[in-house]
């Protein structure tokens, strides 16, 4: 009897020593989550208050506004970290976005990020299908909107009888789209707003200003005549009629307005 007491007596102890080693485990484990899960936390806050971008440059937009293209890169909840954009946008641009090539995304500083928008370069649009489609320097239809943008004018008197995205529009004279290329540019360039531009059958070149429209010619000194359109168009505002260009040059300044 004496033999077998002991025998329970030691047989507790080791399951006694078994619990108590379970439970310093189990403490040791537990403690050790809790020490990750503070140092998570810990590097969360860190990470959140170290990279939060205060400053936005961006570089190259025309028919987005500055606004529009912050909310396209900083979108979603964390969408203002500088450490989620660098890994977000790291040898990655953006792409997909109606009028615009590609966006690509720099972070400058912890606090600092660039974008830069290279937009699609538009020579003008013409009406079809109640939309404007917009089309390159080669013709090529590369966008549908129900928007006008800022900057691209309307092209008229091309003649087309269907319209297909991301092909060629379909004209008799495809050298016509260099040539309106090079207007949008010049009209650009001089700071002067266009209402439209409409190509005669014989080459002409007209340009529409409200109520007042230039007569250009068949496309001859076209840098000098818009040139000159930059002085001339202020002093015409409020009439209504046509400013004959068709024989100027720098030499002759053969111009002459008639009234409507």
């Amino acid at each position: 009897m004496e033999k077998m007491a002991k025998k329970k007596l030691k047989k507790k102890n080791q399951t006694n020593r078994i619990r108590f080693s379970t439970h310093k485990s189990l403490f040791i484990i537990g403690g050790t989550i809790v020490t990750f899960a503070a140092m998570l936390v810990a590097a969360y806050f860190y990470i959140i208050t170290t990279y939060t971008v205060t400053t936005i440059y961006v570089e190259g937009n025309i028919h987005y506004t500055n606004e529009e293209i912050i909310n396209m890169v900083m979108e979603g909840y964390y969408g203002n970290n500088s450490l989620l954009l660098s890994l977000k946008y790291k040898d990655k641009s953006i792409v997909g976005v109606p009028f615009v090539e590609k966006m690509d995304v720099s972070v400058l500083d912890p606090h600092t990020i660039k974008i830069e928008v290279y937009e699609k370069a538009l020579a003008g649009y013409v009406e079809y299908l109640d939309r404007y489609m917009y089309f390159d320097k080669d013709g090529v239809v590369v966008e549908s909107s129900t928007e006008k943008t800022a900057g691209i004018p309307m092209v008229t008197g091309l003649k087309f009888d269907h319209v297909i995205l991301y092909e060629p529009l379909q004209v008799e004279n495809p050298e016509v789209f260099s040539s309106i290329l090079s207007i949008t540019q010049l009209v650009n360039k001089y700071s002067l707003l266009v209402d439209r531009i409409y190509f005669g059958s014989d080459g002409s070149v007209t340009l529409y200003f409200g109520n007042v429209k230039a007569s250009l010619g068949v496309g001859d000194n076209l840098d000098e005549k818009i040139m000159e359109l930059q002085y001339m168009i202020p002093k015409l505002e409020g009439k209504s009629g046509t400013l004959r260009m068709e024989n100027y040059t720098e030499e002759t300044h053969n111009i002459s307005f008639e009234l409507d």
